[in-house]
């Protein structure tokens, strides 16, 4: 994580919140840095949860 953390220019602490799922929402700037570092696109890392269930 600290590696990630460096290149998208996120503290560790957010990159853990995102990691972990207790993020309630996240940037578009965020997520696109985050994938060009992993070279992935956004379905390859966020998964949709249905809340109401």
């Amino acid at each position: 994580l600290n590696e990630l953390s460096e290149k998208v220019g996120l503290t560790l602490s957010n990159l853990s919140i995102l990691k972990t799922g207790k993020a309630k929402a996240i940037r578009f700037s965020t997520l696109e840095a985050i994938c060009e570092v992993l070279n992935c696109q956004p379905a390859d890392i966020l998964e949709y949860v249905n809340e109401k269930q």
